[in-house]
C-alpha cells in the first residue's frame, strides 16, 4: 500500500480495540540518556489521569529511574527484552502507544516496530536512520496497515522541525500550485555518546542504507498526477539563511518529501532542498571536510571500531550544557507568485527538545482527534496541525517571518 494512499478515514479516532488495554502510554528505554529525559518529561507534563508504564529488561535500573520522578512511585514498570519475542508482545499489546529510545535502531528497533503491527498499537520513536525507517517499511507497513497501527518515526529533532515546519509553510501559501522550498538548519548543543554511536553506525551502512533505500521506492513508486523531487543543491552563500550553506543529505528531507507525496496540499508539483547553515566559509568547509573524513573512517573495520571506542552510549551532556543549546530552523516557500519564509526555534535540539517532541508525538496519538491513517506515516501525515499546536503550547516556536 503506497504511502501517499494511505488507509485513511477521516474522523475522530474511535478506537474501541484498543479503549480497554492499560496503558495509554509505555515508554521502552527509559534507563536511556534520552529516554529518561522522556520519562521526565511524561511525568511533569502528562495529562491528568495519564496511564503509563516504563519497560525494559533490567529491573533495576527502571526502578532507579522511577525512583528519580517526583509522585510516581506506583509507576508500574514491565519487563521486555528485545530478544524476547512474547514480552515484546505483551507490551505491545497493552498499551495504545509505545514509545522506543533504543538505538541503534538498524539493531535492537525492528522488534518493536513488529509487535506493534502485528498489535494494532501506534509506535514512536527517534531514529535518523534512513536505512532502519526504510526497511521497517519494507517489512512491517502492510501488517501495520491492516491492523490499525501508526507507525511514525523520527518523532524528535530528526524530523519533527523540517517537517512540520514544511507543513506549516505550505499551509501559508497557494493550494494547487507548485511549491518550491527550501529548509535551513542552524544549531547548537552538545550530543550523547548513544547519537554519536548511532551516527558511526549509519556511516559504516551506507551502502547497505542505499539498497533499502532502492528497494523501497521501487515498491512504494510515486504519487499518481503528482511529482515530488529532492534537489541536494551546492554549497553556496545564502543570504535567505544568513551564511553559507552545505547540503544535508540525512533523513530529514526523506522525511519532508515522504509528507508531500502522501498529502495533496503540497501541490502538483513540489521540490526541497535542506541545507545546514555556517556563519563563515572556513566553517562550512570545516563542516563538510569532518562529516566526509568521518563517512571514509566508518568504511573500514578498523577504524569503524576505533571510532564507535572513543563514546560510550548513555554518556550525555549535563543540564548546565542542554540549557545552552539551541535550534534554529528556517524555510522558504515560494508558490503561486508568493514566498512565505518561516521558523522553527527552540531549545537544546538534541535531548531536551527532542524529549518534548516524542513525547508530545506519543500524546498526541493517544488522545488527539486524527485521521484514521495506518501504516508508516511520517509525522506531518500521522498527526500534522494537531501535533504543530501542541508543541506550540508547550514552548517550540512557529512563525511566519516573510510573508
Amino acid at each position: 500500500m503506497p504511502l501517499w494512499s494511505p488507509h485513511v478515514r477521516w474522523g475522530p479516532v474511535a478506537d474501541l480495540a484498543k479503549a480497554d488495554r492499560p496503558y495509554d502510554i509505555v515508554l521502552f528505554g527509559a534507563t536511556g540518556f534520552t529516554g529518561a529525559l522522556t520519562a521526565e518529561y511524561l511525568g511533569s507534563h502528562g495529562p491528568e489521569g495519564l496511564r503509563w508504564a516504563l519497560a525494559g529488561r533490567n529491573m533495576a535500573k527502571l526502578e532507579a529511574v522511577r525512583d528519580r520522578l517526583s509522585g510516581f512511585a506506583d509507576l508500574p514498570l514491565l519487563q521486555a527484552d528485545i530478544s524476547d519475542e512474547a514480552s515484546m508482545r505483551s507490551v505491545a499489546e497493552s498499551a495504545r502507544v509505545v514509545i522506543t529510545t533504543v538505538g541503534p535502531y538498524i539493531r535492537y528497533g525492528e522488534p518493536v516496530v513488529a509487535a506493534c503491527a502485528a498489535a494494532g498499537t501506534d509506535y514512536v520513536d527517534l531514529t535518523g536512520e534512513p536505512e532502519f525507517a526504510d526497511l521497517m517499511w519494507l517489512r512491517h507497513h502492510q501488517t501495520a496497515a491492516q491492523s490499525g497501527a501508526r507507525i511514525v518515526h523520527a518523532c524528535g529533532f530528526d524530523s519533527i522541525p523540517y517537517d512540520l515546519g514544511a507543513l506549516y509553510t505550505v499551509q501559508r501559501l497557494p493550494e494547487g500550485v507548485p511549491i518550491r522550498m527550501q529548509g535551513f538548519v542552524r544549531a547548537g548543543g552538545t550530543f550523547s555518546g548513544g547519537t554519536y554511536q548511532t551516527a558511526i553506525e549509519n556511516f559504516g551502512r551506507l551502502r547497505s542504507g542505499m539498497q533499502t533505500g532502492r528497494e523501497r521506492r521501487r515498491q512504494e513508486g510515486r504519487p499518481s498526477g503528482r511529482k515530488v523531487h529532492g534537489v541536494p543543491g551546492k554549497p553556496h552563500n545564502e543570504p535567505l539563511a544568513g551564511g553559507w550553506v552545505v547540503p544535508a543529505p540525512t533523513i530529514d528531507p526523506q522525511i519532508v518529501l515522504r509528507s508531500a507525496a502522501a498529502l495533496e496540499r503540497y501541490g502538483p508539483d513540489f521540490t526541497y532542498s535542506h541545507y545546514l547553515v555556517a556563519k563563515r566559509l572556513q566553517n562550512a568547509v570545516g563542516l563538510a571536510a569532518g562529516a566526509g573524513a568521518l563517512v571514509a573512517l566508518s568504511q573500514v573495520p578498523v577504524t569503524r571500531r576505533m571510532l564507535l571506542g572513543l563514546r560510550s552510549a548513555g554518556e550525555g551532556p549535563s543540564e548546565e550544557q542542554r540549557s545552552r543549546g539551541w535550534f534554529k530552523v528556517r524555510m522558504v516557500g515560494d508558490g503561486g507568485g508568493q514566498r512565505v519564509i518561516t521558523e522553527v526555534r527552540g531549545g537544546d535540539p538534541g535531548y531536551g527538545e527532542t524529549a518534548k517532541m516524542l513525547s508530545e508525538s506519543a500524546l498526541s496519538l493517544a488522545f488527539d482527534a486524527l485521521p484514521e491513517r495506518s501504516g508508516q506515516l511520517t509525522p506531518a501525515v500521522a498527526m500534522g496541525q494537531s501535533l504543530i499546536d501542541r508543541l506550540v503550547a508547550a514552548g517550540i516556536t512557529f512563525e511566519v517571518v516573510s510573508g
